[in-house]
Parts: structure tokens; C-alpha cells; sequence
């Protein structure tokens, strides 16, 4: 079963949907700690918080989003939960409970994963029921049933029924699920067309065009994915977090790195930061770039930046330790 940190969410789409039914914030700090990637203020505001108001969801909630930034999946779902308990009605809640308790999984001992993946099902299926109107959630969902096995609840059936629901609100969105279901059933052609067919619904498809760039290099179809990156960068009005993610696709795909290192720096210094593109990972992705090109030193100031800004990011650690000499 796969299910791996947003890698499984529509690339470019923002992950904050206001849910009808949320507790309020306990202010507006907190949430400009995440989206400034500001991970060790994050976490001494949250834990203060969750002391001193332990009664408040969206302090735990917060504080479980941080550590998942982090790759803290255990601690992430402690928060999680904590913050479902006191609000059970509460859609993103369980979505991001859901979402600790996949990636949990996929760190986890065989044995102990299938359970995660049982509580990852029904968190999702729990967040869609609470607001059938959540794109990230029956996205999240949809995707859990194309990967995971029938003995797990998976069914490309339960996948196309997701999609079905999507289209009656967020086209882009269905047309994601249904280009994913055809790359799953090998329908390359068909895929493709879905992927398209996202990009021309969205009022703003940067997001859309990275997936269907993301379709390319799977494919290694390099050109082209370097190409709808191009598009994907100058579509983007409102989400910053594009250049992240157009850095990083070129990254992995082990293409044009200079172009990789001017996204993401360009990034960096742009405003506003997203949480789901936090600015300690565009150092360590910057850092990694850096690094693949042969510079080291340049590399290791990344890796620096990216632990003053969240002192327990594991990765960063030992990028360090590896070019430092």
C-alpha cells in the first residue's frame, strides 16, 4: 500500500479548506509560524498552548500538523487525535488524522501498518462523511482506494464513485482521479487526456499543470515534462508553492537542475510561504540541488538554514553530516 506524504494530493492545490463546523483558531499566530516554515517557533507556541488550553482542538490539530511537517508521524498522531476527540464533528480533523496514520504506515513494520492502514481508511471516509464537500479529503480518499489492496478497502470501483462525487464540484479535482485510475490500469493515452481535461477546467491550473507534468516523467517523457513545468510556473497567480513543487519534480526527475535551484530560490524570497510547501524544505530541497551540482559548501549552508528553522528536521541533519567536511 502507498500511501506517502502529499505525494498521493493534487500537486499544486492548497490544503487549508475551511470546514463549516471548525473550531476557531486560538489566533492568527500559529498558523504564520507554519506557513513560514517556522517549525521550532511553531512548536514551543503549540506546546505552550496545548499546556496551558488543553481543551483546545485547533492548538492540537496545529501541533499535529507541525510534526508532520517534520516526518514526526508518531507524534502527529498523538496531536491528531487529541484534536478529534475534543471536536469529533470536525471534517479536516479526522482528514488530518488520516493522513498521520498513512504515514505511519509507511514506516511501519508490515504487522503493524495494516492496522494504520484500516484507521487511514476510515479517518478518510469519516472526514467525507462529516463534509461531502471536501475536495482534499475525497481526493486523499480516492486515492486510498486505487492504492491499497481489497483486504484493505481498496477498489478502483470506490475510486471511480469518488470521482463521480468530485465532478459536481470541483472538475479539475475529478478529472485528477480519473487520470490517476488510467495510469493504474496502464490507459497512458487515456490518462493523459484526464490530465489535460483538469488543466482546462481550473480557473488557475498551475497545480494541474505539474500533475500532468508529474504524468510526463513517469513516462520519462522529458521535454515535455520540462515543458508543462514552463506552463505550470507562469499559470501560477495566487499559489507560491508551485515553484516548490516545479523545483522538486526537477529534482527527481534529475533535469535541468539550475532552472531547479532559480524555482525554488525564487520561492524562497517570494511571499506568501504555504504550509504544504514549507520554507526549512525549500532550504533542504535547495541544499540537495546544490549538492547534486558538486557544491558542497554552497549545499551545506542550505542544510543550516533549513535547522535553524526546524532543529529536529532528521533529513537535514544528515544532509549535513554527509557534506560537511
Amino acid at each position: 500500500m502507498i500511501i506517502k506524504k502529499l505525494s498521493y494530493f493534487l500537486i499544486g492545490s492548497i490544503l487549508f479548506l475551511s470546514s463549516a463546523n471548525a473550531a476557531p483558531a486560538p489566533d492568527g499566530e500559529a498558523r504564520e509560524l507554519l506557513a513560514g516554515g517556522r517549525m521550532n517557533d511553531a512548536l514551543h507556541y503549540l506546546k505552550e498552548r496545548t499546556q496551558s488550553a488543553p481543551d483546545d482542538a485547533e492548538a492540537f490539530h496545529l501541533l499535529s500538523r507541525a510534526y508532520y511537517e517534520l516526518e514526526q508521524w508518531d507524534q502527529s498522531v498523538n496531536a491528531a487525535q487529541r484534536a478529534a476527540q475534543l471536536v469529533p464533528n470536525n471534517s479536516e480533523y479526522h482528514l488530518w488524522l488520516g493522513r498521520a496514520y498513512g504515514n505511519k504506515a509507511e514506516h511501519s513494520m508490515w504487522f503493524t501498518a495494516i492496522g494504520l492502514a484500516k484507521k487511514t481508511r476510515l479517518e478518510f471516509e469519516k472526514s467525507v462523511e462529516l463534509d461531502t464537500t471536501n475536495v482534499d479529503a475525497r481526493s486523499d480518499l480516492a486515492e486510498y482506494y486505487m492504492e491499497a489492496p481489497s483486504f484493505l478497502g481498496g477498489s478502483k470501483d470506490k475510486a471511480r464513485a469518488q470521482a463521480e462525487q468530485l465532478a459536481a464540484y470541483n472538475a479539475a479535482a475529478a478529472h485528477w482521479v480519473k487520470g490517476r485510475l488510467a495510469e493504474k490500469d496502464n490507459n497512458l493515452v487515456a490518462a493523459e487526456q484526464e490530465y489535460k481535461d483538469a488543466i482546462t477546467s481550473s480557473n488557475n491550473p498551475g497545480g494541474e499543470w505539474l500533475n500532468l507534468a508529474s504524468f510526463y516523467r513517469h513516462q520519462k517523457r522529458y521535454k515535455e515534462m520540462e515543458d508543462a513545468i514552463n506552463h505550470a510556473v507562469s499559470y501560477d497567480k495566487k499559489k507560491t508553492n508551485v515553484l516548490f513543487e516545479a523545483a522538486s519534480l526537477l529534482y527527481r526527475a534529475g533535469r535541468n537542475f539550475p532552472i531547479a535551484a532559480q524555482l525554488i530560490r525564487k520561492y524562497i524570497s517570494s511571499k506568501p510561504h504555504t504550509e504544504n510547501a514549507p520554507t526549512f524544505q525549500a532550504h533542504y530541497l535547495l541544499g540537495q540541488i546544490l549538492e547534486k551540482q558538486g557544491d558542497k559548501r554552497a549545499a551545506a549552508g542550505e542544510y543550516r538554514a533549513a535547522l535553524e528553522m526546524a532543529s529536529d528536521y532528521r533529513q537535514a541533519k544528515d544532509a549535513l553530516r554527509r557534506v560537511e567536511p
